[in-house]
């Protein structure tokens, strides 16, 4: 556990739920833990207790990607875990594939068709879901030729890296190869009625299109998804398909909207261990930013920096070509951030890289 880990408190200990298992963690809430088969190992998934329309079961929020080990951990759990009731709805925080991947086959009660449940999201998860489900690569920065095109833009220019990222245009589809065709919208401020207790939709922005968090007051609980991570950095990125975007200061911004939340409500993160002291957590994801712009700064004081120029500087541990993607948006988004708020300039230079520099009194 690093120094910052430590300021947090962690009410369940080091127990984590194995694979198809499952643990309580409030009334009526169960935590599932699921492998994912990336560097970032593993996904929470959350089970709340409910009654819709007379029938009582339950809610689902998040999935999963679609992979064959996660199937079986779910199957254990609906034979084991929900008391031989249905689910009833399945909610999810946002598009990116290791939340939405099954969503369509827990929807439709897995390998059996047990049940029917719907899909509820915000609008802008689910528009953003279906495109890339569909298998047009323009809009995520894992793959595909606009992909390539973006990163090249931005100063990654070994063409054995850039042939690699072409080729992984199928990269989403094949995590998440179907969205359910229909789906109910979720927006900022609704109240869901969960399991009797209601849980207030929070959005965020920067991560993805239009997160939603859930706050139950009554529990004193807050679903996070990936907004909040106790032990890592939200990964905020600038995609091909916005490529002036500002997702640095969208995220930033959205982090207010948590600071109302009571100091010791529990936090539910989709990785990590739950925790308490979501004001504490708040305030180190703050200065961590804070730290990387105060080094992109630098750096392009000393000559015009590039995104690719700008990767070495805030991560300084070997790369693969996936993490790599990942790194290179992040990067473009402080740049962003220093440039759409006026303190840097930017430059296209004859070999097409965008570059930036101080601004000139």
């Amino acid at each position: 556990m690093n120094a910052l880990e430590q300021q947090l408190n962690y009410p369940m200990g080091d127990t984590l739920p194995p694979g198809g298992k499952v643990q309580q963690v409030a009334p009526g809430v169960m935590w599932a833990r699921m492998p994912l088969p990336f560097a970032l190992d593993h996904i929470n998934l959350w089970l709340l207790r409910d009654r819709i329309d007379g029938r009582e079961g339950w809610t689902v929020v998040d999935c999963g990607i679609t992979h064959e080990q996660i199937k079986a951990c779910w199957e254990e759990i609906f034979a084991d875990a929900l008391g031989g009731l249905p689910v009833l709805r399945v909610i999810v925080t946002h598009c990116h594939p290791d939340h939405l991947g099954l969503a369509h086959w827990l929807c439709e009660g897995g390998e059996q068709r047990r049940w029917q449940a719907r899909l509820w999201m915000t609008l802008g998860e689910y528009a953003w879901g279906r495109v890339m489900s569909s298998g047009d690569s323009h809009g995520s920065n894992a793959g595909g030729e606009f992909a390539a095109r973006h990163f090249k833009a931005n100063g990654l220019t070994d063409e054995a890296t850039l042939q690699k990222i072409r080729e992984r245009k199928n990269y989403y589809s094949n995590l998440v190869p179907s969205v359910p065709g229909q789906y109910r919208r979720i927006r900022e401020a609704d109240v869901l009625t969960i399991g009797g207790h209601g849980w207030r939709v929070i959005t965020g922005f920067g991560h993805s299109p239009e997160h939603a968090s859930l706050y139950c007051e009554d529990l004193n609980v807050l679903i996070s998804g990936d907004m909040v991570l106790p032990r890592i950095s939200t990964n905020v990125s600038v995609f091909d398909i916005e490529p002036e975007g500002n997702a640095l200061r969208l995220f930033l911004d959205s982090l207010q909207t948590f600071e109302p939340l009571p100091a010791d409500c529990l936090v539910l993160p989709s990785h990590g261990k739950p925790f308490q002291g979501l004001h504490t957590r708040l305030g180190q994801l703050r200065d961590h930013h804070a730290a990387r712009l105060a080094e992109v700064r630098e750096a392009c004081a000393a000559k015009p920096c590039s995104a690719a120029d700008i990767v070495p500087v805030m991560f300084r541990r070997p790369l693969d070509m996936h993490q790599m993607t990942f790194a290179l948006g992040e990067a473009l988004a402080h740049l962003h951030a220093l440039w759409l708020d006026g303190e840097l300039a930017r430059e296209r230079g004859d070999d097409g890289v965008w570059r930036f520099a101080p601004r000139q009194a």
